[in-house]
Order: structure tokens, then sequence, then C-alpha cells
């Protein structure tokens, strides 16, 4: 989509602190993603911010999957 507009992309696609609030930088099995708190148990996977291939084709890990506390062996947390 092609939005042809005057207006500052700040009234066109508004900042939403809320939003952004929830997101956190972490690194899970050594694959550093950037999550959504979903619930006190789960985070949701929002990006994967990894250069190499191999963490994209991770099963378990992909934008959208849910990772719950029982399987956080491997977290850290980047911030």
């Amino acid at each position: 989509m092609i939005l042809y507009t005057m207006m500052p992309n700040e009234l066109v696609f508004p900042y939403e602190a809320e939003a952004a609030s929830k997101q956190q930088m972490i690194t899970y099995q050594g694959i550093p993603l950037l999550v959504e708190i979903a619930d006190q148990q789960d985070v949701q996977v929002i990006r994967i911010l990894s250069s190499d291939p191999q963490h994209f084709m991770n099963e378990r890990i992909y934008p959208g999957a849910k990772i719950s506390s029982g399987t956080l062996e491997g977290l850290s947390a980047l911030q």
C-alpha cells in the first residue's frame, strides 16, 4: 500500500507508548528476540533480532509463538 499525503508520519502512524512498554528484548537459547509480555506466565514473540538464518528455521521460535515460563530455561533479559 502506498499512501500519498502531506501529513507528518506521527499523525498518520501514531506512536503507542502503552504497546511499547509491554515489549522487551530478551535472549532465548542464544537467540535475541523482541517479545511482548502476554501474561505472568507467557511471552509472545514479536520479532527475531538475529541475522543467523538458522534461527529463523527454529520451529519453536517464530513471530506469534508463545513461550511459557516452563520453557524459559534459556531466557535472559537484554534490558
